[in-house]
């Protein structure tokens, strides 16, 4: 019989343990028939808080939580939140973990103070970033300042979700207010078109890179205000094509809303709350007139990048938000018409970063190039599926796509899953945890019924 050593941590040098998530590791592995697949649970569902968390109070006492994103000792705002995400659903039952989740609430609120432009940062002003020499407004406590839009969405998010499962509304301060505040500011500001005030209040650029780790022309190709809102870069850390990337844009509609009920709960600032409304209705219905485009062998589709001029750019991105990720972001149903016409052209040869070998098929994208497939995108997939037999082929490339390392990378070639980028990439490694919990809470007995 094969033997499946862990590839955890010793429990003396874990970040962080909670014993309901050590216990949620074993009960669901033990579910599971695959033995495989089960070890590979093992290793990533806790890998974030095994590897990734530094959790100590602030100067007031209050929990402050810095997340790493594995192998760059830095913490993205989307990352952070993706890696602490499948936690929240048990957090009601350790309050440890709540203090831990909350910290990081707390920290992704310093971090929109710094620079609600800045997508990585640093657990203190102390460090000097690696990308000192950037042409673009650097302050210290940041280690790359690469505008996202779904870096404030997942800010958003992460408050959003950690009320909705603690009811705990400790880190919904004045300073929380005030980021909220900085942070729809800055998704208004990012509507302006060309030659418009605050058109030039972001610009970026890098020099001696390849094309897609800077901005052309210093703040990206002309656009148009439509009542979308730009995002220079990708969640790939990956300049835009063109201006308004609509999976960003629907991201910040649901968790814009989200956040006004989240406003109106804890009565907080009407004015606020009606402000972050009509914002979200103002992009929604722009999503709906410039980004919904017509397809030559499928019909209406989602774009993935539009330019306000009437221009668009049909791709996807492994990278969540997607146009793959949008039922899973809350954007629109799975079983949506337009949404599932969208899926099968990002599914296919049709998508230009879908990629097909020996290894397998699936989604991958210009960040590591041509030909490598991207195992949170199959994640994705399987996420926003509705055929148990698709499900199980994601399950079973996932299975064999870690290269006999027991982890989630980056990404594996298309060929061959041995070669791969990034062995220490815990998103990646979470949200492959997150898949087999939710398969396992959904799908009574689809994980113990067979092997992948």
């Amino acid at each position: 019989m094969k033997r499946y050593p862990s590839r955890r941590p010793t429990a003396a040098k874990r970040c962080f343990s909670s014993p309901v998530i050590e216990k949620a590791t074993v009960d669901i592995s033990s579910r599971i028939k695959d033995p495989e697949l089960a070890w590979l649970f093992t290793n990533c569902f806790p890998n974030t808080l095994d590897t990734t968390i530094d959790h100590t109070p602030n100067a007031k006492g209050k929990p402050d939580t810095f997340v790493i994103t594995g192998d760059i000792d830095a913490m993205w705002l989307r990352d952070s939140t993706n890696q602490v995400w499948p936690y929240l659903a048990f957090a009601r039952q350790d309050p440890t973990l709540a203090r831990l989740i909350e910290g990081v609430v707390r920290r992704q609120t310093q971090c929109v103070l710094l620079d609600s432009y800045a997508n990585a940062f640093f657990k203190d002003g102390t460090r000097e970033s690696e990308w000192k020499s950037d042409k673009t407004d650097m302050r210290p406590g940041v280690h790359e300042r690469k505008y996202e839009l779904d870096s404030l969405c997942a800010v958003l998010r992460l408050s959003c979700g950690y009320y909705d499962a603690t009811g705990d509304t400790a880190p919904f301060d004045a300073k929380w207010l005030r980021a909220v505040r900085v942070i729809v500011d800055t998704i208004e500001i990012q509507q302006a078109g060309l030659n418009e005030p605050g058109y030039e209040t972001y610009s970026f650029t890098r020099t001696g890179c390849v094309p897609i780790d800077t901005v052309p022309f210093s703040r990206g190709h002309p656009a148009r205000r439509c009542g979308l809102s730009k995002s220079p870069f990708r969640p790939s850390d990956d300049s835009s094509l063109l201006p308004f990337l609509i999976p960003a844009n629907a991201m910040a509609v649901v968790f814009l809303k989200k956040t006004a009920v989240l406003l109106r709960k804890i009565k907080g600032p009407a004015a606020l709350a009606t402000r972050m409304d009509k914002l979200a209705k103002e992009i929604a219905s722009a999503i709906t007139k410039l980004g919904v485009v017509q397809h030559p062998e499928l019909g209406r589709i989602y774009a993935y990048e539009v330019d306000g001029y009437g221009g668009h750019y049909l791709m996807d991105d492994a990278n969540v938000p997607s146009l793959l990720s949008l039922p899973y972001l809350g954007f629109v149903s799975a079983s949506n018409p337009l949404y599932q016409r969208t899926r099968k052209f990002i599914l296919s040869s049709r998508n230009p970063y879908f990629f097909e070998g020996k290894a397998g098929q699936g989604i991958g994208g210009p960040h590591v190039g041509q030909g490598y497939i991207w195992p949170m995108a199959l994640v994705m997939q399987a996420l926003n599926s509705r055929d148990t037999k698709e499900i199980g082929e994601c399950l079973s490339l996932l299975k064999r796509s870690h290269g006999g390392t027991g982890l989630m990378h980056e990404t594996f070639w298309k060929d061959d899953p041995r070669k791969f980028t990034r062995s220490w990439f815990a998103w990646a490694n979470t949200i492959f945890g997150e898949l087999i919990v939710t398969l396992d809470r959904e799908r009574p007995g689809f994980l113990s019924r067979r092997t992948f």
